[in-house]
């Protein structure tokens, strides 16, 4: 009987069973969440948070879902006990070795296309906490003189315990579509310390505010996904379109596909924050209200109405994001150098390992290096114009966003059909124009070197 209201349910809204049942667990977490704030003991949140995210994890994947969790988490745990100076570079590597062998094994990206599900996307989410809160505890052996800003203040001195490892592995709010946080923000969460330790502020309208949103960003997934199907790609009538359709088509099937992203960020985002992890501090203002960046994971307008290409890390997948900067990027540069296009390639090329070996994730984040490289020297020759050539700067502006409109839903594309020859033909469709167009700006900004802003001339000259 169960089962058929599950199959009438899903068929009501459109996906399968399997997926009808992950949103159910994934809906779950929120109730789940706000009850941890009632848990007295520390060891009872640890116990629970661990135990409510294999719980659900078990009734959304099934049994083995928890011995694919166990993996990482045991190789990481080991590194981190027997291997401390080198704990974070061999959960690295042991830790993207092993959810790589699930994307070959699962191969999960055609499950996902096809309405299935499993639990890779969770595991995604886990690797990046293991693989953080090893390279976390390594620095806590070096000076803090020679660490980074985010180091200093995310380094463990002593080892987790086993319990507070697990509850931070597997916290339900966050373990099935992230946010990634750090272990020291959840074990101050817990422990009821830092900014935790005094009154928590009320997390209700906030809460509502991102199931408002979810409720919106759903509705209109659900609208406009018929309309723009990635299968047209590959049917007669989209070869019989003109250049200007096709591309219009590439930008709307962009379009369409991000809000079922900002639906799953945004259940997260009220997952997270009713459970009190979610609170990032307090505004400037007068009075000052709470502050729940630590749960986003998007900002919608910013992805939207992005004005360069360089902003996209920042508003969207923002806490994957911001680790790739801090456990990828930044780890590349060599002390006193400047960052380049290499540690931008290398840094995507993870991000696109870690979505999956498929060649249209490859290619879109290689050619995400490129856009993000192209809307660099768009910006370097806006802020090269003299404070007089206002119109020429505001042509700029725009151009660099007309830019980052056309070069990301072009790009995206191949996130979305994945297969090499569904991604080389949309391109092709479009005259390539998304990769030819980044490669000669970045080849032009070799040649047109715009000199300082006149500003910086008078205040060297002062």
């Amino acid at each position: 009987m169960v089962d058929l209201d599950m199959e009438s349910m899903a068929g009501a809204i459109g996906v399968s069973v399997p997926v009808l049942r992950f949103l159910l667990c994934f809906v779950t977490t929120i109730p789940v969440s706000f009850l941890s704030r009632f848990i007295p003991s520390r060891i009872g949140r640890h116990v629970y948070s661990a135990g409510s995210g294999a719980f659900l994890s078990y009734l959304s994947f099934g049994f083995s879902s928890n011995l694919h969790f166990l993996v990482p988490m045991l190789l990481g745990y080991l590194s981190m006990v027997l291997f401390r100076a080198k704990c974070g570079i061999i959960t690295f590597f042991l830790g993207f070795g092993y959810l790589i062998g699930c994307h070959v094994y699962y191969m999960s990206g055609d499950a996902w296309k096809e309405g299935g599900i499993d639990a890779t996307g969770a595991l995604m989410v886990l690797t990046l906490k293991v693989i953080s809160c090893a390279i976390n505890y390594n620095d806590g052996l070096l000076k803090e003189e020679n660490l980074r800003e985010p180091q200093k203040k995310n380094r463990l001195i002593q080892l987790p315990s086993l319990i507070e490892y697990c509850g931070y592995c597997l916290c339900c709010g966050s373990h099935f579509a992230g946010p990634v946080y750090e272990m020291k923000d959840y074990l101050e969460w817990i422990e009821r310390k830092g900014m935790w330790s005094g009154p928590w502020p009320s997390p209700y309208g906030a809460t509502l505010r991102a199931l408002l949103q979810a409720g919106f960003c759903m509705a209109l997934y659900l609208y406009l996904v018929p309309h723009y199907p990635l299968s047209r790609f590959m049917e007669p009538i989209y070869q019989e379109w003109g250049f200007w359709k096709r591309l219009s088509y590439q930008y709307m099937s962009g379009f369409t596909a991000r809000w079922k992203y900002y639906f799953i960020w945004s259940l997260s985002e009220a997952s997270i924050i009713i459970s009190g992890l979610g609170f990032s501090g307090w505004t400037e203002s007068s009075p000052p209200k709470p502050k729940w960046d630590r749960a986003k994971n998007v900002d919608i307008l910013g992805v939207e109405l992005a004005k360069s290409a360089v902003q996209l890390p920042l508003v969207w997948n923002i806490q994957v994001s911001t680790w790739l900067r801090h456990y990828v990027y930044d780890r590349l540069v060599q002390p006193g150098k400047k960052p380049g296009f290499f540690q931008l390639l290398a840094t995507q090329t993870v991000s696109a390992v870690w979505h999956g070996l498929y060649p249209g994730y490859m290619i879109f984040f290689v050619q995400s290096a490129l856009m993000i490289a192209g809307s660099r020297v768009i910006y370097r020759w806006q802020q090269a114009l003299p404070p007089k050539m206002d119109i020429a700067k505001k042509i700029m502006v725009f151009l660099n966003f007309a830019y980052t409109i056309l070069v990301l839903n072009y790009s995206c594309v191949g996130f979305m059909v994945l297969s090499m020859h569904e991604t080389i033909a949309s391109y092709r469709s479009v005259s390539y124009i998304g990769t030819i167009l980044p490669i000669v700006l970045i080849l032009l900004g070799y040649v047109i070197k715009p000199a300082r802003p006149v500003r910086s001339k008078v205040r060297k000259d002062q």
